[in-house]
């Protein structure tokens, strides 16, 4: 990219470079000097691509992931793209239609790929061409994308006694409490490895799984201890050796995948994955009666519509009622 400069012109801000033509010059929008700035280099993007080449998806692709520098999402790109660039890296954003992104989920869906795995990159090419639009990389109309239904992924929900196994089958006693926690809170792994004990207050009988600057976008609870919950902290303090709840070696744990997985094995219990502990804390919440409204709040949900949309179809008796209106040859007969 040459240099370009900021200028003044016509009483606001101009950005002007030098190219093969000669002196380029634009008018920009912004009204202070930093947002000349950021402007400019969208200005140049845009004319520069439409004076040598059109924009195409793998340009395009390649900016986006630069722009998320260390994100988690650009390391995910970098294997979506494997597959997404082949099919559309040398078209022109105005050139994906339907029947193109149709073409490709059939083809991957061939391939043996899942639906939900061809949703999510079809999702990051929407990411990319979005980013493309805003930072005016392609001129024209916003491109939006078809993409196959999101499926709803089925959810190993463990009965009582599987819970029960599965802690006690836990080797290490940092996994044991981590899993203790894990179902008798509802909370996100994310959140129980942050825990620190300035969070854990036994006079109140709660625990704090917030953090004030965390950067994840999950909601967090604060969340009264059960009998186990309480009883598996109280012993794990007395040997506390670092500020961490869940501590290895007097250091904080940064992944307890491994410890749980083994768990699982020397359990039997099949297939199960962290994060469906959290659903099968959830989902016994609600079988026991509990208000959608309170099971919101211990998941840390945004609001009820949230628990809702996630759960109601594990709760089957809910609408016990509702199909009993509908018992027409056992409904009490009305007098004429």
């Amino acid at each position: 990219m040459p240099d370009i400069s900021i200028g003044r012109l016509r009483g606001g801000y101009c950005v002007y470079w030098h190219d093969d033509t000669g002196r380029r010059r634009y008018q920009l929008e912004a009204r202070t000097r930093k947002e000349a700035e950021s402007e400019a280099i969208a200005v140049y993007r845009q004319k520069a691509a439409a004076s040598t080449s059109v924009a195409t998806v793998s340009s395009i692709w390649a900016d986006y992931v630069r722009d998320l520098g260390d994100k988690p999402t650009a390391k995910t790109m970098g294997y979506t793209g494997k597959a997404i660039l082949p099919a559309f890296g040398h078209m022109a954003p105005e050139q994906i239609d339907r029947t193109a992104c149709r073409a490709y989920a059939a083809a991957r869906e061939a391939a043996g790929i899942s639906q939900g795995s061809i949703w999510t990159e079809l999702g990051h090419l929407q990411s990319a061409l979005n980013y493309g639009k805003k930072t005016r990389l392609y001129a024209g109309e916003a491109v939006h994308l078809w993409r196959p239904p999101k499926p709803d992924p089925e959810k190993r929900i463990l009965n009582a006694g599987e819970a029960r196994r599965l802690i006690e089958h836990a080797s290490a006693p940092h996994i044991r409490l981590a899993l203790i926690l894990l179902l008798g809170t509802g909370a996100r792994v994310g959140a129980v490895l942050d825990l620190t004990w300035d969070r854990v207050d036994f006079e109140r009988n709660c625990i704090n799984l917030r953090i004030a600057d965390s950067k994840t976008r999950k909601g967090r609870a604060i969340v009264p201890m059960n009998a186990s919950v309480r009883a598996a902290l109280a012993t794990a303090r007395e040997a506390a050796l670092s500020d961490s709840v869940i501590e290895y070696a007097g250091g904080p744990v940064a992944c307890i995948r491994n410890g749980v997985s083994a768990a699982v094995r020397r359990a039997r219990l099949g297939h199960v994955t962290i994060h469906e502990l959290r659903h099968t804390a959830a989902v016994h919440m609600l079988g026991a009666g509990v208000p959608l409204e309170k099971v919101s709040q211990v998941l840390g949900h945004s609001n009820t519509a949230v628990t809702f949309r996630t759960y109601a179809r594990y709760l089957p008796n809910q609408m016990d009622d509702a199909v009993a209106a509908l018992d027409f040859m056992n409904l009490r007969r009305v007098p004429k």
